[in-house]
Parts: structure tokens; sequence; C-alpha cells
């Protein structure tokens, strides 16, 4: 049995603790409510767009078709992977590394590593994959230390440009939607080249849509689509930070509470131990001054 002194050392190490998640777990919910926020003004709109995008994008001629939307055979890849920049939040990085290394050994499995290249956002990501033979874009790791329209674009951009020079094939994106405080969904998409709508899906959405083009349909596309693509791609980026915070609130209630129950057993194991020791110091008295009196 641990002696008192240890018992004790633990009971302040642990309650130090406990102080600590709470306070990370406020600062999180805190930021949580400001991420929330952000990602639900924009889901709005990102989700119009995309649809008037789609609703121009059918009254195109196949000979029109905008580049972003070229299919061509994979031989390169550019994988961008969201993660966050600490720790602290459950398996959220996790996650989303164990779905980007899905991808790569599923969907790419017959690509060489010289193939594939990373694009993470997010240092944890970049600590991953850095230390693997892939070949990881650095420049973007520190997002998320000012994550704003302006640094997404930058990002979204580099993938864009990759994209239209034929250094990369196809674009995928692996990050965490945000579905509620205590659920977080790795997702998977393909950013580019851009998914055409299904026929039948087309012939609603047109039958339903008449819009006046000026000054020609084929320009608004043309600004629309890079537009759409950037405001996507900010998107993966809010419902991820908006899921760091998610996870990081709910790893540290749990952690506090957690903290709570060993309180418990320690107080208990404390007051067993004291008890015990006082116990055995009366015996020697009594002992002792049975001793004297024999």
């Amino acid at each position: 049995m641990a002696s008192l002194k240890e018992v004790r050392g633990r009971i302040i190490s642990v309650n130090s603790t406990q102080q600590i998640t709470k306070a990370m777990k406020m600062v999180a919910a805190a930021k949580l409510r400001r991420a929330q926020d952000n990602i639900i003004k924009i889901r709005p709109y990102a989700e119009k767009l995309n649809t008037i995008l789609n609703n121009l994008s059918e009254t195109l001629d196949d000979s029109t078709d905008n580049p972003f939307s070229m299919e061509r055979e994979v031989k390169h890849v550019l994988i961008v992977v969201v993660t966050s920049d600490r720790g602290l939040a459950g398996a959220f990085n996790s996650n989303v590394v164990k779905g980007a290394m899905n991808l790569i050994n599923e969907k790419y499995k017959g690509l060489p590593k010289s193939g594939i290249t990373l694009q993470c956002i997010g240092k944890k990501g970049f600590d991953f994959f850095s230390k693997k033979e892939f070949e990881v874009i650095s420049d973007f790791s520190t997002t998320f230390h000012n994550l704003n329209f302006d640094a997404s674009r930058k990002a979204a951009e580099f993938a864009m440009n990759g994209f239209m020079n034929s250094e990369f094939d196809r674009v995928e994106i692996v990050y965490n939607e945000f579905k509620n405080v205590a659920t977080q969904i790795v997702r998977q998409e393909q950013f580019l080249p851009v998914k055409k709508e299904k026929a039948a899906a087309k012939s609603v959405t047109a039958a339903n849509v008449d819009y006046i083009f000026e000054p020609s349909k084929e320009e608004i596309v043309a600004e629309l689509i890079p537009k759409s693509l950037k405001i996507q791609f900010y998107k993966s980026l809010l419902e991820s930070n908006a899921s760091e915070h998610g996870a990081r609130m709910t790893a540290m209630d749990k952690a506090t509470e957690n903290a709570k129950e060993l309180l418990k057993e320690l107080k208990l194991t404390y007051n067993r131990t004291r008890q015990a020791a006082i116990t055995k110091e009366i015996l020697e008295i009594v002992g002792g001054s049975e001793a004297l009196a024999n």
C-alpha cells in the first residue's frame, strides 16, 4: 500500500490537472461558439452558390466545359489533409490521418509514393506525414494560426493552379465535418476535377431554372467556378475548425470527469491508509502498555 505522502501528492497532482482541463473546456466552448457561427453562416451561401453553378453548367455545351472538370488519367494526385495545430482533442487528428492513409492505401494503392503529394493544413498532419516517404507541402501548415478567407484562398489556389497546370491529375481533401459537439465525421471528397451532376438531376434543375446571362454564360461560369471552389475549400476549413473545438471540449469534459472519479478513489485510499496507520499506532501503544504492566 502506498504511503500517505505518496497518496497526498497524487491527490494534489490530479486536482491541478482537473482545474486545467476545466479551464481548457471553457476556452474550447467559447471558441466553439464563434466557429459554429461561422460555419452556420457560410453553409447556405456555399450551397446556394454551388446550386447556381450547377444550373449554369447544365446549359453549357460539351465543347465549352470548364477546365476544372477535365478528367485525366490519374498519375499524380494531391491530397489535402486538414488537421489542427494542437492536440488534446481526442481522436480528432488521428481520425483524419487514418482517413488519408486509407485513401492512399485503397483508392491510390496502384500509384507509387512519388505520385502522391500531400498538402498539409495544420501542424499535426504535417508532423505526421513529414516523417513518411511522401512529398509534403509545408507552405500551408500554419493556416490555422490566423484562419480567414485570404489564407484559405492561397491554399485553394495552390491546388487549383496545380490541377490547371497538369501537375496534379486529381485533388482530394480529407477533413472533419462538424455535426455537433460530440460528433465529427471524417470526409474524403474529390475537390478536382469537379464532379458533373447526374443526368436525372440535371433535367430536374434545368427545368426549374431560367437565367438571363449578361455578358455571357461562359464568362459568368468562368468567374463563378474558381470562386465556388475557393468557397467550398474555405467551408471545409471552417468545418474542421469547428470540429476541433467540439472535439477538444468533449475530450476535456471527459478528462475532468475522469479526474473527478480518480480523486474519489484516491481520497478513499488516503482515508483507508490513514485509518490503518492510526490503528497500527494504537495497537503499538496498547501492546507497549501491556508489556510494561506485565
